[in-house]
């Protein structure tokens, strides 16, 4: 069995449906009892920042998906491993490998590999880069007109498809990636007007880019999170600690395909656009 937190988000709802897919039996964490899952998931309900809601989810469960970000990691982890779990594989990211505590980013992500690295549990990190479904934060501008503002305009970054995610980490939970860090990207990295015009070809529509300013990008960001969250995309993006643009083989590595392209993720999630 295993159970996949965040069961519902981008990734976690396409590790759902691989697994399912691949007719392994999967637990889904989910914190409303309405949940829409794939046949043959099954929805337990819990919250991994309340130990005592998720004892029932770690009965029979081999391995586990796992965010980061939670309080109590190290806590959680020494709960699953006393109820029998023997693997988890950790949704990270690129900027875990910087160690910047000082960065509230960099800073959970690199804590949460450090406290799954101590848990005494087999590991494996899935460090992905940006998402190709973070393009459906432009959906309201779609659906007021045909201009896209975006944020850091001049940032190319390999975005990786979740579904791509998803099948490495199905792969991973199954064992044989024990102790190792998957680097995941798509085929090509893209600036956001690159994104922009692969919308306007699949959706057939004449779309216009326009790139905000460091001064109007901040203004956003400070209207929509913490100052700390600011600084931290600040530091990724102005100051250019993270890179996002170099392209790495590993989802055709592993899965043995190649990776999909964000042409492909648009075609696949058209009506989402519409």
């Amino acid at each position: 069995m295993f159970l996949v937190t965040g069961a519902t988000g981008n990734v976690g709802a396409e590790v759902v449906a691989a697994l399912a897919k691949a007719g392994e039996p999967v637990r889904a964490l989910v914190r409303r009892p309405d949940a829409v899952l794939p046949d043959g998931a099954e929805a337990v309900i819990g919250d991994l920042n309340d130990p005592a809601s998720f004892e029932d989810a770690l009965k029979g469960v081999d391995g586990i998906f796992l965010l980061p970000g939670y309080h109590d990691m190290p806590g959680m982890l020494a709960r699953a491993r006393d109820a029998g779990v023997r693997r988890i594989v950790l949704l990270s990211g690129g900027s875990a490998a910087l160690e910047n505590l000082d960065n509230a980013v960099s800073a959970y992500m690199t804590l949460a590999e450090r406290a799954v690295r101590d848990s005494g549990l087999d590991w494996t990190f899935l460090r992905p880069r940006a998402f190709m479904a973070n393009a459906l934060r432009w959906l309201p501008q779609l659906r007021a007109g045909d201009t896209v503002r975006a944020q850091f305009p001049h940032v190319a970054a390999a975005c990786v498809d979740p579904a791509d995610i998803a099948a490495v980490a199905a792969l991973a939970l199954a064992g044989g990636h024990e102790g190792r860090i998957h680097e995941l990207t798509g085929p090509v990295a893209l600036r956001p007007a690159d994104q922009v015009a692969v919308l306007a070809e699949v959706l057939g529509r004449d779309l216009e880019f326009v790139g905000l300013s460091n001064e109007e990008t901040r203004a956003e960001l400070e209207a929509s999170m913490p100052r700390e969250y600011v600084e931290a995309f600040w530091d990724f993006y102005v100051g250019g600690t993270l890179d996002e643009a170099t392209v790495h083989p590993t989802v055709a590595e592993v899965t043995g395909r190649p990776a999909r392209t964000f042409t492909d993720w648009a075609e696949a999630h058209a009506d989402a656009f519409s």
